[in-house]
């Protein structure tokens, strides 16, 4: 998918925001230009968890630890074993990015895509077959921790051409990457 030359893998990443900012679309896409595996996050929650979202009802942090620790071990496992890995994960409040930090290593990087309201509403009411409905849109900008001041974390905006946002993600991976080997 990159036209652009990418000198190694990335190590593991997290692509990160509320429903309808594209976590699946860009963590796939991410994953396809680094040669790593993708993770969809969402095809880790328990059942339960589907289901309550599919009846409109937001979930608490008890619903969302066993799932987080289970992105964590796949992600790791995953980026251990490959070279890399890239997972689309909420991550919306600070103590679950702490959480997934812990767990899954110092490496780890989360790509925030930031997008306003009133751009994802509309991109989820075209959006077939999730379980997430738009009616909980609200409760997620409720939930998020935008994760400013925190270093591990390249913030996106989605207001673009999903081909804009892929290309903005991956160049701004790449250039974390090169930073962290002492590059420019």
């Amino acid at each position: 998918m990159s036209a652009m030359p990418l000198e190694t893998r990335c190590g593991p990443v997290i692509v990160m925001g509320v429903s309808g900012s594209g976590k699946t679309t860009v963590g796939a896409a991410v994953a396809e230009a680094f040669d790593v595996p993708f993770i969809e996050g969402d095809a880790l929650h328990p059942a339960a968890n589907v289901e309550k979202m599919r009846r409109g009802i937001p979930l608490t942090d008890e619903d969302r630890w066993p799932w987080l620790d289970r992105v964590a071990r796949e992600l790791k496992t995953s980026a251990r074993q490959q070279g890399g890995a890239a997972a689309s994960c909420s991550a919306l409040r600070r103590i679950y990015r702490d959480r997934l930090r812990s767990a899954v290593g110092p490496e780890l990087r989360f790509v925030f895509l930031r997008g306003d309201m009133a751009t994802l509403a509309a991109r989820m009411q075209h959006r077939h077959g999730h379980f997430m409905p738009a009616s909980l849109l609200e409760s997620q900008f409720a939930t998020l921790e935008t994760p400013v001041e925190e270093e591990d974390v390249l913030t996106v905006g989605v207001a673009g051409p999903v081909g804009e946002v892929v290309a903005a993600a991956i160049r701004a991976l790449d250039q974390n990457r090169r930073e962290m080997n002492g590059q420019r």
